[in-house]
């Protein structure tokens, strides 16, 4: 029906907001949560700190000062000093460089090994798949310190020994979430219509599977960041890890209780380190957790 004259057609409809990618909603998503906010500032934060550490740092890490020794935080030594005199500043700040070099490195490794075998395993299963998880069992079943101390003695002691162990005796986990969900997947839709269409084995497990179990693969990884720090802190101040002079946050740990009556700043500020790092990866990784996963969308 024609419009009477002086009267104008309706307005076109308003363009509909182009629909946001998988990522771009995540990242709506994640923004929703303040805390997991909070917990990626602080992350970038310390690998920024980590590093630009030789030009954040006031002092060398190893400069010692003979008459600066345990001094109390003040103008010249903004944290104090150690039993060396050695600025604990500078020697926090290169220690997250050694903590989080060898807690992003080690989460690599377990990634790597974890993701290969739980792919290996989830898509060929049969006796592949049974030899497999029996391989992680045996890992699962033997006490995660005495195999840390097996693999320490076998690989030494230092930086580079630190992350293989940690790495070798922390994948069996990831592998066993990869398997489930190659598991849940294989025999989908996508990935029997791209078997169908002629793919190999190969292709079906990188074009398909593979980036369908990203968002749980970037989860895990996050949250394994905090568990490689606290395992590298922890033999580091066992003496297993990295070792002196190399400032690491588990070693500062460990010199600040010998003198701690006297001096109680290295093991406060050396603890906080700690802690700060390892509850900004576990808040950035529930935050992962729940804004990559559709069925907890829009609950917050």
């Amino acid at each position: 029906m024609l419009e009477p004259l002086g009267r104008q057609a309706p307005a076109a409809t308003t363009a509909q907001p182009r629909p946001e990618g998988a990522w771009g909603a995540t990242w709506q998503e994640l923004r929703r949560r303040p805390l997991a906010v909070v917990g990626g500032a602080v992350t970038i934060l310390l690998y920024l700190v980590a590093i630009f550490a030789p030009w954040l740092a006031p002092y060398s890490p190893n400069a010692i000062h003979p008459l600066a020794v345990l001094q109390p935080p003040g103008p010249q030594h903004l944290l104090g000093t150690d039993n060396f005199g050695r600025d604990l500043l500078s020697r926090l700040i290169f220690g997250a460089r050694s903590s989080l070099f060898v807690g992003f490195v080690a989460v690599a490794i377990i990634i790597v090994v974890g993701v290969t075998l739980g792919a290996i395993s989830g898509y060929l299963g049969g006796a592949v798949d049974m030899l497999i998880m029996r391989v992680v069992d045996v890992f699962l079943s033997i006490p995660t310190f005495f195999l840390l101390l097996t693999v320490v003695a076998v690989f030494g002691q230092g930086l580079l020994q630190t992350m293989i162990v940690i790495g070798l005796t922390s994948w069996m986990s990831t592998a066993r979430l990869v398997r489930g969900q190659f598991l849940a997947l294989r025999d989908s839709d996508f990935a029997v219509a791209a078997r169908a269409l002629g793919g190999g084995g190969r292709q079906v497990v990188m074009r398909h599977l593979l980036p369908n179990t990203m968002a749980v693969i970037i989860v895990q990884a996050t949250l394994y960041l905090s568990y490689a720090v606290l395992i590298e802190s922890s033999l580091s101040y066992l003496d297993l890890g990295v070792q002196p002079p190399t400032a690491s946050w588990g070693n500062i740990l460990a010199q600040g209780q010998q003198v701690m009556l006297q001096d109680p700043y290295m093991t406060t500020f050396a603890g906080l380190a700690i802690f700060i790092t390892v509850m900004a990866f576990n808040l950035l990784g529930d935050g992962l957790r729940d804004a990559l996963d559709p069925r907890l969308r829009g609950l917050r």
